[in-house]
């Protein structure tokens, strides 16, 4: 455990920073509250609450009890500057989640910075010593750090992989070619790493020309896309104002049309109008000529009778008009009619027209592709020396 003195002792081991809102559990450790929260949090579920530095188990959990020197002993830390360089400096080589940890590690793994194939573990820079000063691994082979070392091993007979199956195309061990493997095509597993170095390097060949090709094909069909967009906006726009100058001719023909109806109305009108004045003129006489024969009819003088009779009883003569009567189907039903046949056939025109024009764009490619079918026996004939120049 850090002593008081320890930069440790001031940092959380759960989030290795400096404590925030210190608090301390019942066995002594202190952790920030956030962090120890967070941490039981996920342990509600089973009702077990672990210490994460000590390992002590509680069955309830623990009430949270600041811990007010240490809050303050941070805070001046805090204030100070101090960052904790040499707690920093060790946490910077522990193995977090990404990285191999060193398998002789007590407690909290550094990092491995080398493994060996034949000891199938990964050492830190203590514990690799032996490997550099023992003759015991002096023939040990060394690599870089490597997860996953089960998978080195045969898993039937537990020794190292080293040797390759050209027969059944497998890494084998040197039981494996006394037994299942006996009589095989078996080479080394550096003399196969070899041979298919050179296939690698007529592959990366093959992926890099391939990978130019797309690139050049994408690069292609985004100036294609961009071109595209630029006709696409140009019809958009040119079919608009075409749109537009449609309605505008036929915005004209129905002024025309409403201009002519107003036309014959008004002339209708005014014919209608002068017949109208002159019956109401004639009935005004004929209204007169009646009250005057009934006048006459009903006096007892027989000089007025007679003198006044040829006036009232002769008809009057005030010229032609002629009878009218208003046609009951006069409603500019022609007019309605040939605007229904106008609309109809713009109609008809427009989908007939608009068909065409769907055929026309749907039948016309946007984009044409061509197969690409790589000769691979040619590919294989190609011997590539470098494979990264």
């Amino acid at each position: 455990m850090a002593d008081h003195t320890s930069p440790d002792y001031f940092s959380c081991t759960l989030c290795l920073s400096l404590l925030r809102d210190p608090v301390a559990i019942p066995c002594g450790h202190s952790f920030c509250m956030d962090c120890i929260s967070g941490y039981w949090n996920e342990a509600d579920y089973t009702g077990i609450y672990i210490c994460p530095q000590c390992k002590i188990t509680f069955t309830q959990r623990p009430v949270l009890r600041p811990n007010a020197t240490l809050s303050m002993v941070a805070e001046k830390i805090k204030k100070s500057g101090l960052n904790l360089n040499a707690n920093a400096a060790q946490d910077s080589v522990y193995a977090g989640a990404s990285d191999v940890p060193c398998d002789f590690c007590m407690g909290k793994k550094l990092k491995a910075v080398k493994s060996c194939l034949n000891c199938l573990a990964s050492y830190c820079e203590k514990h690799l010593k032996p490997h550099y000063e023992s003759a015991t691994f002096k023939r040990h082979k060394l690599v870089d750090e490597l997860g996953n070392l089960d998978r080195k091993i045969c898993p039937q007979h537990q020794k190292s992989l080293e040797l390759f199956c050209r027969t059944d195309q497998m890494c084998i061990c040197a039981i494996c070619t006394v037994s299942e493997h006996r009589g095989h095509d078996i080479v080394s597993a550096e003399a196969e790493r070899s041979e298919k170095q050179k296939l690698l390097g007529v592959s990366q060949a093959e992926i890099r020309q391939k990978c130019q090709e797309r690139v050049k094909e994408l690069e292609e069909l985004k100036t294609a896309v961009d071109s595209l967009k630029n006709s696409a906006q140009r019809a958009m726009v040119e079919s608009q104002k075409m749109f537009e100058d449609m309605i505008r001719s036929i915005d004209r023909m129905r002024s025309e049309v409403t201009k002519l109806i107003g036309i014959n109305e008004k002339a209708a009108f005014n014919q209608a109008e002068a017949l109208i004045e002159r019956l109401e003129q004639e009935i005004d006489e004929l209204k007169k000529k009646e009250s005057g024969l009934k006048q006459l009819y009903s006096t007892d003088d027989h000089i007025h009778f007679l003198q006044n009779f040829n006036y009232l009883c002769t008809p009057t003569d005030d010229g032609f008009i002629p009878r009218v009567s208003l046609n009951p189907d006069f409603s500019f039903a022609a007019v309605r009619k040939a605007v229904a046949e106008i609309k109809e056939r713009l109609e008809e025109f427009g989908r007939e027209e608009l068909l065409k024009i769907s055929k026309s764009v749907s039948e016309m490619p946007v984009y044409t592709t061509e197969s690409r079918t790589l000769d691979r026996r040619s590919r294989g004939e190609r011997q590539v020396n470098d494979p990264l120049g």
